[in-house]
């Protein structure tokens, strides 16, 4: 019986393969499910069993979910079209007898109203619906949002949003792999519903001292509309719809909607999450020549 991590070609599902191979799960018990296996050569390397799996075609989902025991849908990112997606592939795991289907979901996805957690709902309800034992890990922001834009920060001397001073309780992507490893190869998870989020929690002002501090250039924060943010976004090149969701989702930490106090991630990975300035200096950035 495998363990079978959807996306296994992305950030976040390469991490999970790390993590379980780290717990000592046996490389021929894990399945990375990728669209392009010949991107994973390297785990195959390591006798990690690497299928192609491709929510849009279902036999490769029975190919890819045979004799899976648990498996972790890793969210898309094909806006518009993620809860047939997202429950499909949940629906090709518990007829291939999985125990269990861990799915990657958004803050509050029940009752927030932020846009990006909208899918994430209807794969909640799609989930519960077909009848297996599931765990939603719904994983609050990423450090990464935020530091793998340093060099754009940088740039143009500010971190620019419509967030004001509402807080987000940022952690490393590498934290939520770790947490989605420990539900993966424990016990005792079947029906709960995870709020994570980092220990401590920061303001976009806070972020941008974070960087000027770092790197020793004037980077502030500028505060501005939700429609002159979206305007930025689309200025940079981004799909207008992407920006919308993007810019609501600076709204959302606002009205306080990416603040999570649960506890959950320290409780499941079992240790503090790393905090902004550590990880402002993790991320390298550049210091003034």
């Amino acid at each position: 019986m495998s363990i079978v991590v959807t996306g296994a070609g992305g950030h976040l599902g390469r991490l999970v393969v790390e993590n379980l191979l780290a717990r000592g799960v046996p490389a021929g018990r894990i399945v990375a499910g990728t669209r392009n296996v010949d991107a994973l050569s390297a785990l195959a390397e390591r006798g990690v069993d690497v299928r192609r799996l491709d929510f849009d075609d279902p036999a490769s989902l029975a190919t890819a979910f045979a004799g899976v025991e648990k498996a972790l849908i890793v969210s898309g990112t094909d806006f518009g079209r993620r809860v047939e997606q997202h429950v499909g592939a949940a629906r090709a795991a518990r007829d291939a007898g999985a125990s269990l289907v861990v799915y990657t979901s958004a803050p509050y996805a029940d009752t927030t109203d932020m846009l990006l957690a909208e899918e994430h709902r209807g794969t909640e309800a799609g989930i519960r619906a077909l009848g297996v034992p599931f765990t939603f890990l719904r994983n609050g922001w990423y450090f990464e949002n935020y530091t793998d834009q340093l060099p754009v920060y940088l740039q143009v001397g500010a971190v620019v949003g419509c967030a004001g001073e509402g807080r987000v309780s940022g952690a490393a992507r590498s934290e939520y792999a770790e947490a989605a490893a420990a539900v993966l190869t424990g016990e005792g998870h079947e029906g709960a519903v995870y709020e994570l989020g980092g220990d401590t929690s920061f303001t976009l002002p806070e972020l941008a001292e974070q960087i000027a501090k770092h790197t020793g250039q004037p980077i502030v924060y500028r505060d501005v509309t939700q429609p002159e943010l979206e305007a930025v976004l689309t200025g940079a090149g981004l799909p207008g719809p992407v920006a919308r969701v993007l810019a609501d989702a600076d709204r959302a930490i606002g009205a306080g909607r990416l603040q999570i106090d649960t506890g959950d991630l320290s409780r499941l990975i079992g240790h503090p999450t790393v905090n902004l300035a550590d990880a402002v200096a993790a991320a390298g950035a550049p210091a003034v020549p």
